[in-house]
């Protein structure tokens, strides 16, 4: 699993900063192009009630403020010869995904809030919609207080055995190989999807055989890892899966948390794409979404 390409839309808001920030350290990491893409979205930016359309003067003023967003990235690169800035006009979300299909994006990195008014783009609800349908991995970023830590030290990556929970893996395990960084593999037993009604009860043998089960999921993970000369550190706990992995992220100090966007359905599914979103939501650890196969 390589990665040769990383693309970071900005509108020079903190969110898209740390975005930045982490593109820029996995770049230098596995010596990949950087794209810096900033969308003018002129529809919003003319709001509802704009029957005569845009000022041109106005426009020009949007276009140099994404331009100059852009080239503050570029600026922060040393590697100008792999660097490339692109300012376009359109719907942010479509303009984003046909830009990773047009340009073999392997990661994508986004900010889960921009600015308000006019100039907002890379808008939770923008993230959102490209966290859902891209075809490569999201590494979904807060702007925060205070600054990343920078190349990773630990990383985290949920897992309960599936097809997705595995692509994720291969994710993590490269992050973390080239890094330098300690994994750490979680399994949360979810009680909750196997209880029919409130207050009912689970047989302790039943609870443990599914605990068993993501013993051996961890057990598989830790076993690669170690083949790659990876420290790693396991556990299995149980709680509701999205509490389970925040908590351990707060716990640990983790920089990364690597996970799918869909996982087993049934009594033992743990990686749905909700608990991805629901981490991205109220976490506040970066995550770095891997749809199933991308990293075949």
């Amino acid at each position: 699993m390589t990665i040769d390409s990383i693309l970071v839309p900005t509108d020079g808001s903190a969110a898209a900063d740390r975005a930045t920030e982490h593109t820029l350290s996995l770049a230098a990491t596995f010596d990949a192009d950087v794209h810096a893409l900033s969308v003018v979205d002129l529809q919003q930016a003319a709001g509802p009630f704009s029957a005569g359309g845009l000022d041109a003067t106005f426009v020009e003023r949007l276009r140099e403020q994404a331009n100059e967003d852009v080239e503050l990235i570029a600026d922060q690169w040393a590697q100008p010869e792999r660097f490339h800035g692109t300012v376009e006009e359109g719907r942010p979300s479509t303009t984003i995904l046909e830009y990773i299909d047009e340009h073999d994006i392997d990661i994508v990195a986004m900010g889960t809030h921009g600015r308000s008014g006019l100039r907002r783009f890379v808008l939770g609800s923008v993230t959102e919609h490209v966290l859902r349908e891209s075809p490569v991995p999201v590494l979904a970023t807060h702007a925060t207080d205070e600054p990343p830590a920078l190349p990773y030290q630990n990383v985290l990556v949920p897992t309960d055995g599936s097809d997705c929970a595995t692509a994720a893996v291969e994710y993590a395990l490269s992050v973390a190989a080239e890094s330098g960084a300690t994994l750490h593999a979680l399994n949360v037993v979810d009680e909750s999807i196997v209880v029919g009604s409130p207050g009912a009860t689970l047989p302790s043998n039943y609870l443990d055989s599914i605990e068993t089960m993501g013993e051996e999921a961890i057990g598989e993970l830790a076993d690669k890892a170690r083949d790659r000369a990876v420290a790693v550190e396991t556990a299995v706990e149980r709680g509701k899966p999205a509490a389970g992995i925040e908590a351990y992220t707060d716990d640990v100090d983790i920089d990364l948390v690597v996970m799918g966007t869909h996982g087993r359905s049934g009594v033992e599914r743990f990686l749905l794409g909700s608990t991805t979103e629901e981490v991205i939501r109220t976490g506040t650890c970066p995550v770095l979404a891997v749809p199933d196969g991308t990293a075949e």
